[in-house]
């Protein structure tokens, strides 16, 4: 059954084998991560170049997202590893202790705004929350504090604050040079860590630019101040990430669920894309089944209009990275058919600013009330599938380009399936019956069925869709006459 929901899946020394990755290719892998915060660009090009090969010879078209490593605060290392702190006990966070030498009193905490972001009163929040820490006072180089949830501490666990408010701009030096690694690459996607505003977003697209990158900005809602500025970020960027760690440590795990549905309502709205993520399928890097909470979870997300769902650990370290992505997918099919996944009022309300944006709402409104069996979209810049895919629906659309680089960003719009299709070989009047043909050919429909077909008048011209057609399969629709 045609799955709408799409997959990220992270690669990793688990998928390294090109057997394991061909595994995970044929179990419906979408779109590829690459974590920046582990491997050299030398291993990371690699995994890319070979997850684009195979692909291709196995006949899928896969996106590949580079995802920055961002500001993420680290405690230093103890002097044993680890020490194992008690509630009510007195534990510093010290610029000036060297890196490798915490111990039960205090560790090294390498970013020096610390001592000015936080004052008497606030929350640390340790190892995604396992150690929280009351700030008693701050004094010269140090954050004394108190603890009120103890527990093993160990070396190089993340700091965050309750609340949010730590002053770390979004993109560190490291950051920069991977913004041109991954322009090097053509990178389909780049996603920015630790977002604060609508500006980062900005930035981050300003200097991929400059790199002679193309690639669609996934804005990662992990801070609890970008919550402020949520519609700005969402306007600026192409997808945003729901971040479910850290920002489910900085705003409360209660608060969560309702944050994660408003953000995939909120972006859907607005024409964006939405990646839910962060321990999905948790279980499954040591198990081969999930646990029903996951299972709800991943079907939850399907239900609210998520355009994808992701793997971290569970495909680039795990045990079961192939299982973990075929469990997901019949996950996200099942909730797919549920009546709430195939319903959308979206913008019923709203006038349409482009002509190929009220062509691609009135494809979506015909074919729901005609009994269509696919949608055939001719982009060259995939916006108007896009559109398309904002709508909820049980019916496929394909994404006809000859643009590669399209061909691999429609790889994360929900319910959009992408296909080659070179257009500009084609004489015009034969355009609209050929792509059809297209989809025959597939097995994507049979003859008797309608298809609803949208193109441009001039073909190979992006942006230009200003055209429907809804026509029956026949063995005679290539000969059409002209319109």
């Amino acid at each position: 059954m045609f799955r709408r929901t799409k997959i990220v899946a992270t690669l990793g020394p688990a998928t390294d084998d090109p057997r394991v990755l061909d595994d995970v290719i044929a179990a419906g892998v979408d779109v590829v991560r690459l974590n920046m915060s582990h491997g050299s660009h030398e291993e990371q090009a690699e995994r890319a170049e070979s997850v684009r090969n195979r692909a291709r010879a196995s006949g899928r078209q896969v996106g590949v997202l580079v995802d920055l490593q961002g500001p993420k605060i680290r405690i230093g290392r103890f002097v044993e590893g680890y020490i194992t702190l008690d509630e009510g006990d007195e534990f510093s966070l010290d610029l000036d202790c060297p890196e490798d030498a915490g111990n039960q009193q205090s560790v090294n905490i390498s970013y020096e705004d610390l001592i000015t972001d936080v004052s008497r009163g606030d929350t640390l929040l340790l190892d995604d929350g396992a150690v929280v820490l009351w700030v008693n006072e701050v004094s010269g180089s140090r954050v004394n504090c108190r603890v009120t949830v103890g527990g093993k501490l160990s070396d190089r666990k993340g700091l965050n604050k309750l609340g949010g408010g730590l002053s770390a701009p979004a993109l560190t030096e490291k950051d920069k040079q991977d913004i041109i690694f991954a322009a090097s690459i053509e990178a389909d996607y780049l996603a920015v860590s630790f977002v604060r505003n609508a500006e980062d977003v900005n930035v981050a697209r300003s200097l991929l630019k400059d790199a002679g990158g193309k690639a669609g900005i996934v804005a990662k809602i992990e801070r609890a101040e970008a919550l402020n500025d949520i519609e700005g970020i969402i306007d600026a960027s192409d997808v945003i990430m729901v971040a479910r760690g850290d920002l489910g440590v900085e705003v409360g795990d209660a608060e969560l669920p309702a944050i994660q549905k408003n953000l995939i309502s909120m972006a859907r709205s607005k024409n964006g894309v939405v990646i839910t993520a962060t321990q999905m399928m948790q279980s499954m890097i040591d198990s081969p089944i999930p646990t029903r909470a996951e299972v709800f979870d991943v079907a939850n997300s399907v239900l609210d209009g998520t355009d994808a769902v992701m793997l971290s650990a569970e495909t680039a370290a795990g045990q079961f990275p192939a299982k973990a992505i075929e469990t997901m997918g019949r996950i996200c099919v099942e909730a797919e058919k549920q009546k709430k996944a195939r319903r959308s009022h979206h913008r019923l309300n709203s006038e349409f600013e482009h002509i190929d944006e009220a062509v691609a709402m009135s494809s979506m409104y015909a074919a729901n009330h005609l009994g269509v069996a696919a949608i055939a979209a001719l982009t060259e810049s995939g916006s108007t599938a896009l559109w398309m895919s904002r709508i909820s629906s049980g019916i496929p659309i394909y994404a006809l380009s000859q643009v590669v680089a399209t061909r691999r960003k429609v790889t994360l719009y929900r319910g959009v399936c992408p296909l080659s299709f070179e257009v500009s070989q084609l004489d015009p009047v034969m355009v609209v019956g050929e792509s059809v043909e297209e989809l025959l050919r597939r097995g994507a429909v049979r003859e008797g069925d309608l298809v609803i077909v949208t193109k441009g008048g001039v073909d190979g011209l992006a942006g230009g869709t200003d055209t429907l057609r809804i026509v029956k399969v026949g063995k005679h629709l290539a000969e059409e006459q002209p319109e």
